[in-house]
């Protein structure tokens, strides 16, 4: 296999606990390194699986670093405990967002991004909750900050979200609108969203929806595609868009 793994010792503190980052698996580039994409798994999943069917797509020019998100307690399923990027209730505006484990790891993220030589395109993507851990670094990005008011460090040039949802979006649009550079670097973002129209975990609606809200704060670089009768997974035809879509935005030399 041309993937090696490494584990990164840095952890999440929400109250008087800390949650420790699992694995990190990596896939190296088997031609010229022109991009680097930190790819994010869903509630519960690890970085492996992602990283198998990373290795088997048509991007020699891209390296991809699969983290393991913490274990920790979730809201959405009752406090049970698994692995999670943040803490998730309900999937709407009103539930609270756990603005800390966001930050943590957002941060944890864009450390892998910060040792990437400087010739080197670098992005986020992931899927369900790991789509909307992506997004939530595509609004740290244009602001320049994280939701703490550190900054942020990265200037992302692809951000892809699959089957996911935006965290964070109220005032998101004030936030980005009363600052010009946030508002360019919004509008110059590309960002890939797709959505299966009969996903039963992360509704259709809510996908939409937060496209919508990333539209109207200022991410005019944006694609949304959905998918007829696809539920909460990936298909073939999506990753080939997918790989289209990540070739034409980070100009990489072609899948060969």
């Amino acid at each position: 296999m041309s993937y090696s793994h490494y584990t990164m010792a840095s952890g999440s503190r929400t109250g008087r606990r800390t949650f420790e980052f699992g694995r990190t698996y990596v896939v190296r580039p088997k031609g010229k390194h022109q991009a680097t994409i930190v790819w994010l798994h869903g509630l519960g999943d690890n970085g492996s699986s992602w990283s198998q069917l990373l290795e088997s797509l048509p991007l020699p020019n891209v390296k991809w670093i699969c983290p393991t998100a913490p274990t920790r307690p979730v809201a959405l399923l009752g406090g049970f405990p698994c692995t999670a990027w943040f803490d998730a209730g309900e999937l709407s505006e009103e539930s609270p967002d756990d603005w800390e484990g966001l930050d943590t790891s957002a941060a944890h993220i864009a450390n892998f991004l910060s040792t990437e030589p400087s010739d080197v395109k670098v992005g986020i993507g992931g899927f369900s909750m790991g789509a909307a851990m992506a997004l939530y670094s595509a609004t740290a990005c244009a602001l320049g900050r994280y939701g703490n008011g550190l900054p942020y460090p990265i200037n992302l040039r692809a951000v892809v979200g699959l089957s996911g949802w935006l965290p964070g979006s109220r005032g998101l649009r004030n936030k980005i609108q009363v600052s010009h550079e946030a508002a360019r670097r919004a509008a110059s973002l590309p960002i890939l969203l797709s959505h299966g129209t009969c996903d039963d975990v992360v509704p259709y609606k809510i996908g939409e929806k937060s496209a919508h809200s990333l539209n109207i704060a200022g991410f005019w670089n944006l694609t949304f595609k959905n998918y007829e009768g696809i539920g909460h997974y990936t298909v073939p035809k999506e990753m080939d868009e997918v790989c289209n879509w990540l070739t034409t935005k980070l100009c990489l030399e072609g899948s060969r």
